[in-house]
């Protein structure tokens, strides 16, 4: 087993490639660690994967892995951590802003400080604003939703151990969450490092403004399943008594008017309408939630759980 697993998962990155393996080379033979490099390519339409071929051949330490189209980053992060066999593990972006110079330290704090996790916090980033103000704003969000005080959950530079690559599912677009994931799976001694964000040399970034939507979805299902995957009927029964208590209060409401204060006709009042709407809605929750207890009782992870030690 090596000491390190790099995992670079890249999308039309041809220019840096080269450039970026000689640099991981370097700093792992000043550190006189052992290591493997893998590259994911994900569907790139350049000549990425005839240069990952090169390396190859010039370097055994180094792995390349093709994706026939694009699938996302999500999917290529996945792929690596399940190939990997370092006993860290280290994921970092093809386009040279992440230094390798920072993987000697990371390393040292998840095997000798002993975390799980340690996210890159590119505290200097250059970046136009128009990235990084909506960053912060999914930070902030992130950071009061999980319960983890992170700095910058999406940077591509973390340093993992190798127990919590094997026990996570990245799908979707939920790269931007790991931290949220390994937290939920059981791996909380979760911190962050500061690390040099370098200006982009080659290419031009692969990520447009949807992301920022996407994202917020992304984070209220990681959220939901984590929290709700194996007893969904405890949310939606919680909001469908929730609704039908306050639909039945307004319809009481206006038939307690209509009997002792006045004579307005039921079906004029406002409330009765707003109750009716209501009881509906609560109906319509509970039938949510008993459809995905069915669903969840017999899916065939409903008992699986991830044990840390068994004597």
């Amino acid at each position: 087993m090596q000491d390190v697993s790099v995992i670079i998962p890249l999308l039309n990155e041809e220019e840096s490639l080269k450039e970026l393996h000689a640099w991981i080379v370097k700093v792992m033979r000043e550190n006189q660690l052992t290591y493997e490099v893998i590259f994911v390519d994900d569907g790139s339409k350049d000549k990425s994967w005839q240069v990952i071929e090169e390396i190859c051949a010039a370097d055994s330490s180094v792995r390349g892995i093709k994706f026939r189209r694009n699938y996302g980053k999500s999917a290529a992060l996945h792929t690596g951590f399940e190939k990997c066999a370092g006993k860290v593990v280290i994921t970092m972006d093809a386009d040279l802003q992440d230094s390798p110079d920072e993987i000697p330290e990371l390393r040292k704090m998840i095997v000798e400080q002993g975390f799980d996790l340690v996210s890159g916090w590119k505290k200097k980033r250059y970046d136009p604003v128009t990235k990084t103000l909506p960053t912060k704003l999914f930070n902030w969000a992130t950071r009061k939703m999980s319960g983890i005080y992170l700095h910058d959950f999406n940077c591509g530079l973390k340093a993992y151990n190798c127990d919590v690559v094997k026990s996570i599912e990245v799908y979707g677009e939920m790269h931007r969450y790991i931290p949220v994931i390994a937290k939920w799976n059981g791996f909380t001694k979760i911190t962050e490092k500061e690390v040099l964000h370098r200006e982009r040399k080659y290419g031009y970034t692969k990520f447009g403004i949807e992301r920022f939507l996407f994202g917020f979805l992304d984070l209220l299902s990681i959220m939901f399943v984590s929290k709700f995957g194996k007893r969904p009927m405890h949310l939606f029964g919680a909001l469908g008594t929730l609704m039908f208590a306050l639909g039945f209060g307004f319809t009481f409401y206006a038939w307690i008017s209509k009997m002792f204060f006045d004579y307005v006709i039921l079906t004029d009042r406002p409330s009765f309408y707003m109750g009716l709407v209501a009881m509906i809605l609560g109906v319509q929750f509970f039938l949510a939630g008993f459809v995905a207890e069915l669903l969840s009782r017999n899916s065939p992870t409903r008992n699986s759980y991830e044990l840390e030690k068994v004597l």
